[in-house]
């Protein structure tokens, strides 16, 4: 582990945190908490949520979060943002900063068949994830941009989503289609109106028509988004920015996060510090059998019954280290930190400076 820096290092010295890993792992809590711990060191921070379970705002004591950064206030010397994205308001805001005129960006905001896709695209929330982080890091002055992902497997999403959008912007068709002077019914072949004919048929006339001006409206804007998505990219892969892997000692979610750290390197990216969540306290470094053996001389007594339990705990404690022990390696040389389970629920303030106590 020597030269890897500390979760307490990367909360106070980068720029960036990408809190990563699959769903129910406590991932929401830990990036809420290493955001608290920031704020506390004297730093701006803001925390960015894009589960709409709304689990951070529950965290924060908040009845809700907006696409807009919320203040929270306490008494730390620092500064605590959050917010929640809004995948609709910030592909908006995206086409109208890439529209060359207001006009152009009026027309496609109002256009239904964008209105429909804006939220529904498949990788679109996770481009737009990506798209409010860059915002925040360059348009805002916060020295602290946490993030929350998306809790599935497909999470790795986010990271591949700018290149997915550079790679449709130059693929053939889509350049064919909005190429200037070159309206879509000029540009697509017999067979292709006719195929176009036939999906009418069944999605109505009018999507087709909205489909048509939509990419007539978007003639010229490709190129600010190719720059945008590259420049977004650039971001994820900075040494600025720091991956932080999230799992629980379960062996499913072990599994996963062992899945997500070999796709990450797969980018080039390294997880910087491994949080395990709701870790079983191991009791002492005796053995499960011995305790058991030793339960078994006791056998009707509350002592023997107190002895029983102890050695189920120690069992699960030892198998969830045995988990542990290859995604450990999976990461080296990033720091594992273990976080047990709390005897507190954490929905607020005080939950989460509990969580940051175990995390830094």
């Amino acid at each position: 582990m020597a030269g890897a820096p500390t979760l307490r290092t990367l909360v106070e010295q980068r720029r960036i945190l990408v809190c990563c890993g699959s769903g129910g792992v406590g991932k929401t809590t830990a990036a809420a908490a290493l955001a608290l711990e920031a704020a506390r060191a004297g730093r701006r921070a803001v925390v960015v949520t894009i589960d709409p379970a709304k689990r951070l705002a529950d965290a924060l004591g908040l009845a809700g979060l907006t696409g807009s950064p919320s203040k929270i206030e306490g008494d730390w010397s620092g500064e605590l943002w959050a917010l929640m994205l809004d995948t609709k308001s910030t592909f908006d805001e995206l086409v109208v900063a890439n529209a060359a005129t207001p006009e152009q960006g009026q027309r496609i905001l109002e256009n239904r068949f964008y209105r429909n896709i804006s939220g529904a695209l498949s990788g679109t929330q996770e481009y737009m994830a990506m798209e409010k982080l860059y915002e925040l890091h360059q348009q805002t002055d916060f020295d602290l941009v946490v993030v929350d992902t998306p809790p599935t497997r497909n999470a790795l999403d986010f990271i591949d989503a700018p290149r997915r959008l550079s790679r449709f912007l130059d693929h053939r068709l889509f350049r064919m289609i909005t190429s200037p002077g070159r309206g879509i019914v000029k540009a697509v072949n017999v067979a292709t109106q006719a195929f176009l004919r036939t999906v009418a048929k069944v999605v109505g006339a009018e999507v087709i028509d909205d489909a048509v001006a939509f990419f007539q409206a978007f003639e010229g804007m490709e190129q600010g988004f190719r720059e945008r998505a590259d420049a977004v990219f650039h971001l994820l892969s900075d040494d600025d920015t720091a991956f932080v892997l999230v799992a629980s000692p379960r062996r499913d979610t072990i599994d996963e996060a062992r899945f997500f750290a070999k796709k990450l390197g797969e980018a080039d990216i390294s997880v910087r510090a491994l949080i395990v969540n709701r870790m079983h306290p191991t009791f002492g470094d005796g053995l499960a059998e011995a305790t058991a053996a030793r339960a078994a001389t006791l056998e009707g007594t509350d002592l023997g019954g107190l002895y029983r339990n102890l050695a189920d705990f120690q069992l699960v404690a030892s198998r969830e280290e045995e988990h542990l022990a290859g995604l450990a390696d999976a990461v080296a040389p990033a720091p594992v930190v273990r976080v047990p389970y709390l005897s507190i629920d954490v929905h607020d303030v005080d939950g989460l400076t509990e969580v940051a106590s175990h995390l830094l």
